[in-house]
């Protein structure tokens, strides 16, 4: 055995009469022959030389994959048994000012309970928030941007569109630019839209450039030439110049990060992904250097916004893929719960401690899309389409100027945390009111966070005092949670109602450690279906990052009109970037019986400045292939819009897209083995409902078994979270611990499973 100590997977090697084989620690357990490839080759040749004595491995002895969802409150740590399919989870509380600590704090608490050492730990997933807080609280400095001769005002021009919400431009400022114009730099040489060189680089240039950075101590720089997706040459040897003149810079060229045309928004993502790559980089090195020896030799995956992993050097390669890592395993894991739970629509519902993140989920799968944005950057890349509201356990009420009442997006956060806490803040936040109105319970995570009662209602107390209003502090509580509510209530009747979609014929899966409690009542308010929660709702994120393939997306751009499309050349774009696909997945040891291609295309009809991505057919590219290609894009683009103009306007083909799939072994969610059991009352407890303190129920959810019924008003605690169950309310237990909430005398026809 021997340690690749480019991405700290383990490499087992055998040699049998067949040949040389070896064994990655990623998910497969498969032995892979030798890779074929030059680029594959070469990986392979390295793993070999780093090592001459070759051993047979010994199998089965890891068998704990862990997943761990950092979040602004607390980070989720998930572990399955490999073997059994026990599943543990716990939490602890994160270190914003190093991740990295609460991270392997988690990682050993999890081992602990366990009773497991580091020979058993098969590899890691985590979802993090590294390259969005980066983007949303650092200041952006220290960034530098390589442009075309005549392009340097590419950021000042940017787009027409004005965001939703300001009318007109008249009253919208622009953002300021990440980069300056004294920071932009232009260099000589000029391709075409084809790629035929029209004038050479102007080298020259190129090292004045890297010398204007290096004395300035510019940290990142972007390079962003024209037409570079359509021939990276350029764009290659600028980077290989800067590197000659100044190698401390960290560089990204937008042929890696988006090879696509549209030169702002190619410029702005490759921008980004410079800006965070310093970020992650220090980030997954404090990692390492916290997993010390042993943990730090595993595989260390981490999850896209696409909805895949990657191994955390391709990551540190290309950060910008992981801008919703945490959300994105969140919708994740809820595809799968909705699932097993029978409720193929659902809208997702993640509060944590500092947001609450909401996704779409139709048909078992979330909502892709290709162009998002992180705070106030547009990036382009594929990414899970989740909505993202500050409204989260953590967050703050206050009063506006005008003398309103206002809840987020203001948080408490992990540190100082609301003022219940042990070290809590001086504000009272949405948390403040649920331990007020009786709603959670006196202590959270098993006990392990004791709260403070007694200075939650003076904080209210006094917050409704500064309102001017009379009010007692129940009913100034029970107020700044229906402001919460209505909050994630518009923001779900946004994104239904808004792609003609009728909330009330979808369910609303709730998950996160602040979700359960209150999403009950948003169910109520928008007159959904039902309210699912699954087990261990403040862990589903980390659980999600178990349930995911290994993801790589590759994409060219190649604009042709319909009538001038040729086969063959759509073909030779395919297969390569299929090759690319491949060996990407690969270089992260998966075995090529475990890997998936997906193909896509981005088309619009002529005229039209925006695409729309369609699947494209497997199998040789011919003429018949082309024209289902065709009929597809006609399909999508009269479910997206209501119309379509088959046979009225010729399309365009715009780029060609592949991903690629390593495909593991998901963890399953047994069925509870208890049956025909009623559960006794854990305690009663006072809880502040529909204007009155209520004698009301509370149960263990680990006590409750399947088949189970009960009428609101009702708490269920478990660790990690709570449910609250309101008057004229039911609440069920499905057959693997699932939960579900539906106002009673509904109309609706059950679930078929």
């Amino acid at each position: 055995m021997l340690m690749n100590h480019r991405t700290r997977s383990r490499v087992d090697f055998f040699t049998s009469s067949e040949g040389q084989y070896f064994r990655t620690g990623g998910a497969s357990s498969d032995y892979l022959k030798p890779p074929v490839g030059p680029t594959a080759r070469r990986y392979w040749t390295g793993l070999v030389s780093m090592n001459s004595s070759v051993r047979p491995p010994r199998i089965g002895q890891a068998r704990l994959r862990i997943g761990i969802d950092t979040g602004g409150t607390f980070t989720d740590i998930v572990c399955v048994d490999g073997t059994s399919g026990a599943m543990r989870v716990t939490k602890v509380a994160s270190t914003p000012t190093n991740p990295a600590i609460g991270l392997v704090r988690g990682v050993k608490q999890m081992l602990a309970q366990s009773n497991a050492d580091v020979d058993d730990i098969a590899g890691f997933a985590h979802g993090t928030t590294v390259a969005t807080n980066a983007l949303l609280q650092g200041e952006i400095d220290s960034l530098g941007l390589i442009v075309t001769a005549g392009f340097r005002h590419i950021l000042e021009i940017a787009r027409q569109s004005v965001p939703d919400g300001y009318g007109n431009s008249y009253f919208w400022v622009k953002p300021d630019r990440m980069v300056p114009l004294h920071l932009v730099r232009e260099v000589g040489g000029r391709l075409n839209f084809r790629g035929d060189e029209l004038r050479p680089l102007d080298e020259d240039s190129v090292r004045a450039a890297g010398r204007f950075y290096r004395e300035r101590g510019i940290r990142a720089v972007g390079i962003c030439l024209i037409h570079s997706y359509a021939d990276n040459r350029h764009e290659r040897r600028a980077a290989e110049i800067l590197r000659q003149e100044y190698p401390e810079c960290t560089l990204s060229l937008s042929c890696d990060v988006l090879p696509e045309y549209r030169e702002y928004e190619r410029a702005i993502t490759t921008l980004v992904d410079a800006f965070v790559k310093p970020h992650m980089e220090r980030y997954l090195k404090r990692v390492d250097d916290e997993l010390g020896p042993g943990l730090q030799d595993k595989p260390f995956l981490v999850m896209q916004s696409s909805g895949g992993v990657m191994s955390a050097e391709q990551v540190v390669n290309k950060p910008i893929t992981t801008a919703l890592s945490g959300p994105a395993a969140g919708a994740l894991g809820s595809a799968v719960v909705a699932e097993i739970a029978g409720f193929p629509n659902v809208v997702t519902l993640d509060a944590g401690g500092t947001s609450t993140d909401l996704c779409l989920i139709e048909g078992g799968a979330p909502h892709i899309t290709n162009g998002g944005r992180v705070g106030p950057f547009p990036v382009r890349i594929p990414m899970i389409d989740i909505e993202t509201i500050g409204t989260g356990g953590g967050s703050i009420a206050w009063i506006s100027r005008e003398g309103h009442l206002k809840v987020g997006p203001r948080s408490a956060g992990a540190e100082p945390g609301p003022m219940c806490y042990p070290k809590g803040g001086s504000e009272p936040t949405i948390t403040d009111a649920n331990l007020v109105l009786g709603r959670i319970p006196p202590a959270l995570i098993g006990g392990g966070i004791p709260l403070d009662v007694g200075r939650s209602r003076a904080g209210i107390a006094d917050l409704a005092k500064r309102l001017g209003r009379t009010m007692s502090v129940e009913e100034l509580a029970e107020g700044i949670l229906e402001i919460a509510n209505w909050n994630q209530a518009n923001c779900i009747r946004q994104m239904t109602i808004q792609r003609g979609i009728d909330p009330r014929e979808y369910a609303l899966l709730s998950f996160g450690g602040a979700g359960p409690a209150q999403s009950p009542a948003v169910m109520d308010l928008l007159s959904m279906r039902a309210c699912v929660v699954p087990p261990n709702p403040g862990n589903l994120s980390a659980f999600g990052l178990l349930s995911v393939d290994w993801r790589t997306d590759h994409i060219v751009t190649s604009l042709t009109m319909e009538d001038a499309i040729d086969p063959s050349a759509v073909g030779a774009h395919y297969a390569r970037l299929e090759r690319d696909a491949v060996e990407t997945l690969e270089r992260d040891g998966i075995a090529r019986g475990r890997i998936r291609l997906a193909r896509e295309a981005d088309m619009r009809y002529a005229g039209q400045s925006m695409e729309v991505r369609v699947a494209a057919p497997a199998g040789p590219v011919d003429g018949a292939l082309i024209a289902k290609l065709i009929d597809a894009f006609h399909a999508a683009h009269r479910r997206n819009f209501g119309y379509d103009y088959r046979g009225q306007q010729k399309i365009e083909l715009v780029n060609l897209c592949v991903s690629g799939f390593g495909v593991i072994d998901r963890p399953q969610m047994p069925k509870l083995t208890t049956t025909g059991v009623t559960p006794a009352r854990k305690a009663m407890r006072a809880v502040y409902l529909e204007g009155a303190f209520r004698d009301t129920p509370v149960f263990d959810r680990a006590a409750l078994p399947p088949g189970f019924r009960l009428e609101g008003p009702a708490v269920v605690e478990e660790f990690g979270s709570t449910t609250v169950v309101f008057p004229g309310q039911a609440l069920t237990v499905d057959p693997h611990g699932i939960l579900v909430v539906r106002r009673v005398g509904a109309n609706r026809p059950e679930v078929v499973r």
